[in-house]
This record gives C-alpha cells, structure tokens and sequence, in this order.
C-alpha cells in the first residue's frame, strides 16, 4: 500500500495542470479500494460552494458544473469538521443531499477525507459504493494519507492552472498569490527566472528564438552525450557485469531512436525553446516507467531522467547568450541566493519573489538593503511558468498579482506613485539629526555586506556601521582570502567610513550561509557548527581574521569588532585572548595597532539569560534581533511554512529584549540592536522605549526610522512600551503601534502608498 501511496503522488507531481492531476487521483483510487466511484469536490471560498472537479464513476459533463452549496450534505460535513466521514448508508444520514445531475444512483456507502493545507478544507475526496458498505481502517488511513500528502499538490497544481484561467477571466484576475512580506514597496513588471542549471525541474517556459539554431544545438548535445556513454560503457566494461553494462546499451538505443530526438525537435518547431522542449519529453517518457507495476522497470524512469539532465548540461555549457533584464524585472526563483540577486544590473531590478524563505531570511534582508520589494515564501508559485509574465509584487501585505486585471494595475500604478511621493518627503530628512521630540539623539547605523551597499546614498546617512557582515567576500570565493586580502576588504569599509566607527563581525558562517569551499553537513546546521564556533574550533582561520581587522584600522582607529552567536561567556573569554593575541604578534611585527571596543552579538537565549555577566567582559552588547526571535519561538526563520509564527512583536521576544538591557545596566554598557527589527517603524519605537543606545539596519530603512524618532517624545515611547508588554499577543502588538502611527500620519511607512 505504501507503494501504491508512492506512485500516486509522484504520479500527481508530474502532472501538467490541475485538471490532470485530479484526474489522476480519481483514477488511482478507484481502482485501489475497488469503489465504485471516486470524485473530488475543491471548495470556491468565493462563491462559497463545493464544486466537483473530477471523477470516475459518474457523468464527465458533470465536472466543473456540478456543485453543492458550502457547508451543506455530507462533503459540506466533512468539510465542516475536516476529519473523515464514514458511513455504510449515505441516504439515511440527516446531511445527505441527492444530485440527479451527477447521474448519481442510489450510492449507499460513503467516505469522504478532507483534502487541508495551512489548515484550510481545500477540498473533499469522496469514494461511493452502490451497495451497504462501511469501508474499513486500511482503506480510511490509505485514503486519509492520501489526502494529505496530496495537498500541497494540488495547491501547486491549482497555482498552475489558475495563471491561463487568470488571463481568460476577467473575474478571476483581481486574485493573488500569497507569502509572506519581505521588503517594503510595491512593483509592477515582468518576470525574469532564475534558474539552476543542469536541473530539469527547473527550466521555465521559454519561446525559441532561433528554433534552427537550437535544433543543430540540440542535435550536437546529444552526441556529445552519446560519446561519453560508450565512454563510460568502454571504461567499464572489465569491472561490471554484463547485466549492468546493458544499462548503456539501453541508454544508447534511446538516444539512437528518433522518438526522443524527434519529439524534442517537434516541441522547438512549434514554438519551444530547446530546454523546456528537451524537459517536457523527458518527463513524458519517464512517467511511462513510472506507472509499470514492475519495480526494476519503474527505477528505469531515473535512469532517463539522468538522461536529460545529461543532455542540458551540454546545452547550456553551448549557451552563450546572457540574460536579459528589462528594466523593472521582477527576479523569481525557488530558493533565490544573493549571487543570483548581485547579477541583475540595480538600476533593473524591480522586485524579488521567491518561493521559499521569510521576511528575516538573507535574501529579504539583501533585498531591503537593496531599496526593492521582496515577497517571500511563495510556496504555490509555478516559477516554470512564470517566465515574461507581467506581475505585481506588494512587499507589504506580501502578494503576488499574476498578469493582473488593469483595474488592479492601474491601483498600483498609483500606490506606486505615491510612494515615490512619500520617498520625495523622506529626502527633506536628509541631514537632519535622528533625535526625539524631547532632544534625545538615537544614531542610526547600517548593516552592510556588499561593497553596492557602502555606495547607496542612505549610507551617508548614517552614524557608522553598526554590523559589517564579513562572511560575504568569503562566500564569493573559491578558497579562504589570505590576511592581505581581508586587510584589503576592510580597510576599504574603515575609510569609507571614518571618522565614523565600524563594527566588523567575525566570521558568521553555517547555518543558511555555507561556504562552498568549506562544506558542513548536519541534520540541524542552525543549531549545530556555525559562528563563533568554528572560529574558535579553527583559530588559524579566526587568528587570520583578527589580525587582518587590527591591520585595516591602523591610522584610523575606528574599528569595533563583534563576535557572533555567543552562547556561553567561556567563548568570549577565549576569543578575547587570541584577540589579545593577534594584537601582541602585530605589535612584535612592527605594526601599530591598537586595541578596537568589542562586544558580542546576543542571538541566543542563553546570552539573555547571561547578559550581565557578558557585560562585565566586553564594551558593548548587540542584539540580533533576527536569530534570537528565531531561537526563542523555535521557528526556522527560512521555512515558509511556519514564517507565519516567527514575530519579532511576539511578547517572548520583547521581554528577552529588555532583560538584556536590564543586564547590561549594571555595568553602564551600551546596547544596540542590529537585527531587522531595527528597521521597521513599528519597532522602533518600542526600541526607543526600551533605553537602547543605537540602531542598525540596510540603508534603505534609515530614512523611515529618523522620521518616526522625530515624531515622538522618548517619555511617550516609554509609555508605549509599558502598553505593549502588558499584551499577551504579537498581532495585538503590531496593531496597537499600527495605531500610534497612523494617529502621527506615518500609516504610508508601513502600508501601501502614503
């Protein structure tokens, strides 16, 4: 059963569009419980029915036009409970409602299992039985994990039949796709993809520009391939058996045989770029494998799909043209990284949507800095198809609008101006001292990683760096950079900003930022080697790293240094003695250095709970406040799928925050916070409440933040804060200080337009 559990929902996967996959479904279970029906109802929240969908059994006409009022009958009870109903005679249930339209007959047994996801009833899977029938446990949890696992597919499914409905339905287009915020601001452009290469799953639909050229291409790869088969099969052929060996020849025969080639050459001359053309035949013939009920046939299906794989990467090794961007491109991808956002030219990038993180993922944060929207995980998104569509990205509320209705259009168009507007109003700030109504000075300092970052006019709005992320120049490397080179790196950060201070923060890897060179392999890498753990288990690398950062600031003396994810003061005593260290050997080498203020970056609950004691060794302490939230609520703040209970508002979070703050009274420490929740208005001013010293966040905030400190007293931040920490709730939080600026006429700096 589990088998047959496997191949369904694979079967469901490779499906094309929705209506394919219910198909599917419908088909395959049917057959597996011998019913003698099996139907599935998807749920219209907007018009409020129980729409049949799909089915085998009864009329074909009937799908798509057949329907049941929300909440009524025996699918609108399952629905209502979203648990399994069961029962040996449908018509003498209270809830049974007869449908002539289906060309239903008199259908007696009943089970019906809800189809959730995210906790929605998306729909119903319903098997009948003419004649009395309880069905039985096995066939109810077959049926019940079916349903569940088929959930998210069908959301993907639905996604991707829904864009060609969208540009058919003028009703329909007013719908959006939803994530989660990442980066303020609003954009209507069109969709570039990025993309994986050699990854067949990946590839989007493209039109072929030149389908002859791509045809000799094509041919020319699939040589290539069939040359290094023999290859392998020669090399091989002393060393495996001859059962094994007949793997090539199959291989062989495969590419040998027209049907392959020639129904890939048939998709590029109606119209198909080479690689889509080349995925879509793959796919069509692996799924041949994947349905025989013979095992070793069915692993054949692999075995063609590394065929493929093989095939592109020849093709796209040949490829030599780049990749357009037109202005206001709109960069999609299933797990976008910073490199894939570094190569779209700045001045054209126009928002970033990606099918997987959250709002304190890296990707977001970059995006931030950048000035761009961003949307985060966007689990439904087909990005295979999202290729040249027109969309609009709302960083805000966190929607996609798929080739949108121009009703729609134009309202953004005109949300868009007016933040354009609101942004003209922010430049009158520029120059103006980040202080409250009531004369108190609150710097505002950046984060910064990228050298683009140090060049965005906000940073000259800024009181320094307070976070320079130095693991970036190493990700972008094949190897460790030596000593010269990082003093080189840092030195240009320290001059660009002098005399105003620098905080460098050692070396920051694991977790969502591996080096490539460098790989860590763990079942929980975010509770695992990262930070400052692998300096201090490495000093070759963090001595390297400590030296290079005193050398940067001789002559300049602006130089702090932050250690990263602190969880126990043996590590800062530790570090501060190869600190010490890498300060006495420059001294014996002949260079000036000078001893820079260190603090740690408090991250993790255990620095909470030792904030005084940290105090007591280091000048300053620094809040993360994007990993500590992370660690409080246990939420992995890079899966969409609990991105919704990751909250920095959360109570948890802001109590934390004040007991470092308390900690660090005692010995007149300063603190600051440099997470992400620096640079939202909302926090702010419960930050300006807390009594913390400075904040630091991407270049693009600067500007929203001042505004807000200027608006308000530091007495009514305090008072605010007193209100906020009595709540027990994140969105009781966030709407109480939604109110407070709206009540100043800041509402534009959290909402679209002004």
């Amino acid at each position: 059963m589990l088998e047959l559990l496997h191949r369904i929902v694979q079967e469901v996967n490779a499906a094309p569009d929705l209506s394919e996959a219910l198909l599917v479904i419908v088909q395959r279970v049917k057959q597996a419980i011998e019913a003698d029906v099996c139907s599935v109802y998807l749920t219209d929240f907007e018009q409020r029915k129980h729409v049949l969908m799909a089915t085998q059994g009864l009329r074909q006409e009937a799908v798509g036009k057949v329907s049941l009022p929300l909440n009524r009958g025996l699918i609108g009870l399952v629905s209502e409970r979203a648990e399994p109903i069961n029962v040996a005679d449908a018509p003498a249930h209270p809830r049974y409602l007869f449908n002539t339209d289906t060309g239903e007959v008199t259908y007696r047994g009943f089970l019906g299992v809800p189809i959730i996801q995210n906790r929605r009833v998306l729909g119903v899977l319903v098997v009948r039985q003419v004649s009395p029938r309880e069905f039985g446990d096995d066939e109810v949890t077959f049926l019940f994990t079916l349903a569940a696992q088929l959930a998210g597919a069908i959301t993907h499914a639905q996604a991707s039949g829904a864009l060609d409905t969208i540009l058919e339905s003028r009703d329909l287009s007013a719908r959006f796709l939803q994530g989660q915020p990442g980066a303020s601001g609003v954009a209507v452009g069109t969709v570039v993809v990025a993309y994986r290469k050699a990854d067949l799953g990946v590839v989007p639909d493209r039109a072929s520009e030149d389908p002859e050229e791509e045809i000799a291409g094509f041919r020319k790869a699939v040589a290539n391939v069939e040359e290094d088969l023999r290859r392998l099969r020669g090399r091989l052929e002393q060393d495996l058996p001859a059962g094994d060996r007949a793997l090539f020849d199959a291989l062989l025969l495969m590419l040998g045989n027209d049907t392959l080639v020639s129904e890939t050459i048939d998709r590029i001359g109606q119209g198909q770029w080479v690689q889509s053309a080349l995925r879509d035949t793959i796919e069509e013939h692996a799924r041949v494998f994947d349905n025989m009920e013979d095992v070793y046939l069915r692993e054949r299906a692999s075995d063609i799909r590394d065929l493929g794989r093989r095939i592109l990467t020849y093709l796209q090794s040949d490829a030599t043209t780049e990749t357009d961007y037109p202005p206001g491109s709109i960069l999609v991808g299933d797990d976008l990284s910073a490199l894939e956002l570094a190569e779209v030219p700045s001045r054209r990038l126009g928002a970033v949507i990606s099918t997987t993180g959250s709002r304190s993922s890296h990707l977001a944060i970059l995006a931030r800095a950048m000035g761009v929207p961003a949307v985060m995980g966007v689990a439904d998104l087909p990005v295979g198809r999202m290729e040249g569509r027109e969309v609009i990205v709302d960083g805000y509320n966190g929607r996609v609008y798929v080739s949108p209705q121009p009703s729609v259009r134009n309202e953004y168009l005109r949300l868009a101006r007016e933040e354009r507007e609101l942004s003209d109003e922010l430049q009158l700030l520029r120059g103006l001292p980040s202080e409250t109504t009531d004369g108190h000075l609150l710097p505002l300092f950046v984060n910064i990683g990228l050298m683009s970052e140090m060049n965005n006019q906000g940073a000259g709005e800024a009181a320094g760096v307070g976070l320079y992320r130095t693991e970036l120049p190493f990700m972008v490397r094949d190897r460790f950079p030596g000593e010269e080179t990082q003093v080189q790196i840092y030195r240009k950060v320290l001059e660009t900003f002098a005399p105003r201070p620098v905080a460098l923060r050692t070396l920051d890897i694991g977790g969502d930022k591996p080096l490539p060179y460098f790989p860590v392999n763990e079942s929980n890498p975010f509770l695992g080697w990262r930070g400052i753990r692998i300096s201090l288990d490495h000093p070759e690398i963090f001595l390297t790293q400590l030296r290079a950062m005193l050398r940067a600031a001789i002559g300049l003396e602006n130089l702090q240094i932050l250690l990263p994810m602190i969880s126990a003061v043996g590590q800062v005593d530790e570090s501060l003695l190869l600190l010490q260290r890498a300060h006495d050997e420059l001294l014996e080498e002949g260079h000036g250095v000078v001893m820079p203020k260190t603090g740690v970056m408090i991250e993790v609950p255990s620095a909470v709970y030792q904030a005084e004691a940290l105090a007591r060794r280091v000048d300053f302490l620094s809040i993360g406040s994007n990993d500590l939230t992370q660690y409080l609520l246990a939420v992995d703040r890079n899966n969409a799928r609990v991105a919704e209970l990751y909250d920095d508002m959360h109570p948890a979070v802001l109590q934390a925050m004040m007991q470092v703050v308390e900690g660090a009274e005692v010995y007149k420490r300063p603190v600051s916070v440099c997470g992400e929740m620096a640079g939202n208005p909302l926090a702010v001013l419960l930050l300006l409440g807390m009594g913390v010293v400075s904040l630091s966040m991407s270049a693009g905030s600067l500007l929203k933040v001042k505004w807000v400190i200027r608006s308000f007293s530091r007495a009514r931040a305090r008072q605010l804060l007193q209100f906020a920490l009595r709540m027990e709730d994140a969105a009781q939080v966030r709407r109480f200080l939604e109110g407070s600026l709206d009540e100043m006429g800041l509402g534009g700096l959290i909402r679209p337009g002004k």
